[in-house]
């Protein structure tokens, strides 16, 4: 069984096409199609169903993938060791993080880093879902919020808080909310990723769940601030989303007198898998590129920084 034919399996189930695996791997399609052929040859079995249309793992390609992305994984973990043994990062490294986040402050961050080391190969994949880290083919897995996953090594990046905000237009319409009681009585604009239990504050009497009537609900940060600025109700978004616009007057800060549940920038990577040096020195990167309190903090405004603290 040869390395190169696992390496063209795992590179088509992930991609879901051999045209595009091909691209991935700078082979011809003929190369990668020829290699899947033997490997097929070789474990007696068939691991991908082909039509004209379309590209699937069969029962026994699935079975046969997990361990062939581990395969994979080792060798290019190997050869990184090797590498990193002259004192040099580099291979592949894949990293999966939020939309938003990757386009305001991560890419940012990651510029510097790559052309530092550039015998790094990085793949980022910019996605709002939940990525399961553990079983999926990630090094690591970049969030904002909490984590319960015990199967998972948390790195701390960065504190961060998230603040109600509300356009002057939709405040001088319907109002503005003075306790924690009065945000039943106002349309809200909630991250569906995150449930109906989002808005989590810190009363006196411990956690308390805010449930407003629903004006929005959407899986992406921009979407909410923009509905926001557009008037259509109150968001509870992080600062690195709000700043600029709190900053410019464009969102005013709603303070009901307690604060929602502190959150912090994380990134996870599987328990009992050792993280590569090129991990540990990208995650030491962004901490000093984000900074404790991180960057986007600075310039926001005095009532702001009242209504909620940072960690």
């Amino acid at each position: 069984m040869k390395l190169d034919g696992i390496a063209s399996f795992v590179a088509v189930a992930e991609a879901g096409s051999i045209s595009e695996a091909a691209r991935s791997l700078r082979l011809s399609k003929s190369v990668v199609s020829e290699r899947l052929g033997e490997l097929e040859r070789t474990v007696g079995t068939r691991l991908l169903h082909r039509t004209t249309r379309r590209l699937s793992v069969t029962e026994d390609g699935a079975a046969f993938l997990e361990r062939a992305r581990r395969i994979v994984r080792e060798v290019e973990e190997a050869a990184a060791d090797l590498a990193e043994r002259r004192g040099t990062l580099a291979g592949p490294m894949r990293i999966a993080a939020p939309i938003t986040f990757g386009h305001m402050h991560l890419g940012p961050a990651l510029f510097p880093f790559l052309a530092d080391h550039p015998q790094v190969e990085l793949i980022l994949d910019l996605d709002d879902r939940r990525v399961d880290v553990a079983s999926a083919a990630y090094d690591g897995v970049i969030r904002h919020g909490a984590i319960a996953d015990s199967r998972l090594m948390v790195w701390r990046l960065a504190p961060s808080r998230r603040i109600l905000v509300a356009s002057a237009d939709y405040l001088d319409r319907e109002g503005t909310p003075r306790s924690i009681g009065e945000l039943d009585h106002h349309k809200g604009l909630f991250y569906s990723n995150r449930g109906a239990a989002d808005w989590r504050f810190l009363g006196p009497d411990g956690v308390e769940i805010v449930r407003a009537k629903v004006a929005l609900r959407v899986n992406n940060g921009d979407m909410i601030r923009d509905a926001a600025l557009a008037g259509l109700g109150i968001g509870l978004l992080p600062t690195f989303i709000a700043g600029p616009e709190i900053r410019a007057g464009k969102l005013k800060v709603v303070d009901i007198g307690v604060r929602p549940e502190p959150e912090f920038i994380f990134l996870a990577h599987p328990e009992g898998r050792r993280p590569s040096a090129k991990l540990r020195a990208l995650t030491e990167h962004l901490k000093r590129s984000f900074g404790d309190p991180p960057y986007w903090e600075e310039g926001m405004s005095m009532a702001a920084s009242a209504c909620t603290s940072v960690l």
